[in-house]
């Protein structure tokens, strides 16, 4: 867009209605669709000090006169900065209703928090129909974007609603939500530093040369720091317990795509190692869909996890030392692998208006567990067959789909797979929890 003189500018500075007609212009061609509403409609609070947008904080400037404005600049930054995420609107995560979850209050003035919001509204009687027409004076952005635009929502078993929105969106709000937390935090430690005679609930703000209350220009928002092996070898269940372990992940970047900020820590579920932080979407990502504790969905998203993403999730999955020593995956992800990959060419095919199709719902089962290693048996089956023929696809011994994925994994990422096995673990612990024994009466395995 060419730079132009916005209504109401003045030093760089425009008023919000003017704001919110640059930030939809700006966006108007953004992947991700954007609200018009996003300086002066709920949850958009200018006297808090800031505005959010997308991921980025733009700071409100109270006037002499009681007007409230926004530097042009930032706006622009926020733009371009949305502008450059893509979205594919088929990679979905959901978001809830989720078993269990408590029912939390509902207050505008409190921070984003919106994953609360959502549910929030969707939860409440009528719900989606009154999201989808736009009630005035009801929140139907959140950090400028439209999110009743790209919310799916999905019913099982005719019965059971879930609500899901794109990856690319649940990391940007995501990112939005630790963005002003850090902006939040470094409000009040300014104000701590700053001998104010009266506490104010907002940014500290200080007056330009031309009388203005401006917030201050400094970016308050601290980097977010590189997971570097600090909790390596660590229990989960001993972490979990510790004051301050939730504070202290969510100071790091995920792991994984080391872009959002870690919200939770991803721990290996059969050996209790906690393996690193990851964002929520991320680890929604890597969670297997579980349909019974021992049979699982393996859906479209294992492309990711076992082709296009592939060395990144290997890698995260052997920073639990029981794993590496095993030069393997848990359970599941190892029957999800071993369904997607080792039994890709026995899958059926149906015609299709664009070629060819994969037949059905692919899904894998298992018999006795990893402990028992020579009792465990994985079955691949599909279902939904659309012309009801296949069932079994191939059913595979605990043994040989590990030895395969080892030899897929020497093939796929050697790096990976030459810092795995049980003289590999230079960073265990002297004391670690042991690798799972074979208990069929041979004699210890490595299993």
């Amino acid at each position: 867009m060419s730079e132009r003189v916005m209504p109401g500018r003045t030093d760089g500075l425009i008023t919000l209605g003017a704001a919110d007609a640059l930030w939809v212009d700006l966006t108007a061609d953004s992947a991700v669709p954007t609200a018009s509403g996003a300086f002066t409609c709920s949850p958009a609070h200018a006297r808090a000090g800031y505005v959010l947008l997308g991921g980025h904080v733009v700071a409100t400037v109270r006037a002499s006169g009681g007007q409230w404005s926004v530097p042009e600049a930032q706006v622009r930054r926020a733009a371009a900065e949305l502008n450059a995420v893509g979205m594919d609107r088929q990679d979905l995560v959901r978001i809830g209703p989720f078993r269990g979850a408590p029912r939390q209050e509902y207050n505008e003035e409190t921070p984003l928090r919106w994953r609360r919001r959502i549910t929030r509204e969707l939860q409440e009687p009528g719900g989606p129909a009154r999201a989808a027409r736009r009630e005035v004076g009801r929140p139907y952005h959140l950090a400028g974007i439209d999110w009743r635009q790209i919310l799916v929502e999905q019913t099982r078993d005719g019965t059971q609603r879930t609500w899901w929105l794109p990856r690319a969106v649940v990391r940007l709000l995501d990112a939005a939500e630790h963005t002003e937390t850090q902006w939040v935090q470094a409000a009040r430690t300014r104000q701590a530093g700053a001998a104010a005679t009266e506490p104010s609930s907002y940014p500290r703000q200080a007056r330009d040369a031309g009388g203005r209350q401006t917030t201050s220009p400094e970016d308050p928002t601290a980097s977010l720091r590189p997971y570097n092996k600090e909790l390596e070898g660590q229990l989960y269940s001993v972490l979990s317990r510790k004051p301050g372990t939730s504070r202290r992940v969510a100071g790091w970047a995920c792991a994984v795509c080391r872009t959002a900020p870690a919200t939770v820590l991803d721990h290996c579920h059969e050996h209790d190692y906690a393996r690193a932080p990851l964002c929520q979407s991320c680890n929604t990502l890597e969670r297997p869909d579980h349909l019974y504790s021992n049979d699982i969905r393996v859906a479209n998203r294992y492309t990711r996890l076992f082709h296009t993403d592939t060395d990144d999730w290997l890698r995260h999955w052997h920073r639990c030392p029981g794993c590496r020593a095993r030069t393997t995956l848990p359970l599941p992800h190892l029957a999800a692998w071993t369904a997607h990959t080792a039994c890709r060419s026995l899958r059926p095919t149906h015609p299709a208006p664009r070629g060819r199709k994969p037949c059905g719902v692919l899904r894998v089962s298992w018999t006795g567990s990893h402990q028992a290693p020579r009792s465990c048996l994985l079955t691949a089956a599909v279902d939904f067959c659309p012309s009801g023929e296949h069932r079994v696809l191939a059913r595979v011994p605990y043994r040989e789909a590990a030895e395969r994925f080892r030899t897929w994994l020497a093939e796929t990422a050697p790096a990976v797979a030459a810092a795995a096995g049980p003289d590999r673990l230079d960073g265990l612990p002297a004391q670690f929890r042991p690798v799972i024994v074979d208990t069929s009466g041979e004699g210890p395995a490595l299993f």
